[in-house]
């Protein structure tokens, strides 16, 4: 079938075509008539309107658009998974609950994002140690040396998992005001780790 939407039904579009839109304008907005300003306008709106009716009657979601345009900011948002990104492996910084504050200063320098996880025997995080962690703890006078990781850490650390979406992951450090998030899987293990500047360089934000 064909279906048009013209400004004169009695074209020979419109009087060829099955279903006929009429899109006429009585007068166009430019001062002498001539140039296309009103019937552009009416078309585009019109077109707007049918395309969001389709989109309705489909149950077109934004996930959907996102699949459409996997390259775009939107697709990225949505198809681009926590597990994408995140460090995994030797990447992940983590240390021992009984590790001195050294060697949690060395990890966090040899892994290079600002924070470390600690963990228990089975590998789950039971706190984290950031770059703000360290400026509170040279402020307070605690000896690097002397100091073990379980004593200057953060305790239940805020984590998310692998299968999340990674925009998720911004909203999550965005309300917390933090800059990094440990990655556990169903288990509560440590699976991976990631930054504001992971999401960044995959253009989640």
């Amino acid at each position: 079938k064909i279906i048009s939407i013209t400004g004169n039904p009695g074209s020979t579009l419109a009087r060829e075509s099955d279903i006929h839109v009429d899109a006429h304008v009585s007068q166009e907005a430019c001062p002498l008539g001539l140039a296309p300003t009103a019937s552009t306008t009416a078309m585009l709106a019109l077109g707007d309107a049918l395309a969001l009716t389709v989109l309705d009657q489909r149950g077109f979601s934004a996930e959907d658009f996102a699949r459409s345009h996997p390259g775009g900011s939107l697709g990225r948002r949505l198809l681009i998974h926590v597990s994408d990104i995140m460090r995994k492996g030797a990447a992940i910084p983590s240390v021992k609950l009984d590790a001195a504050l050294t060697d949690g200063l060395l990890e966090m320098t040899r892994k290079g994002l600002g924070m470390t996880a600690i963990v228990d025997a089975n590998n789950k995080p039971v706190g984290i140690f950031t770059d703000g962690d360290l400026r509170r703890a040279f402020e307070n006078g605690i000896s690097v040396s002397d100091t073990r990781m379980r004593e200057v850490m953060h305790a239940n650390p805020c984590t998310i998992t692998p299968e999340r979406p990674a925009v998720e992951a911004v909203e999550v450090m965005e309300n917390r005001k933090i800059n990094g998030l440990l990655v556990v899987d169903q288990q509560g293990t440590l699976v991976g780790a990631l930054n504001m500047l992971d999401l960044l360089t995959a253009k989640v934000i």
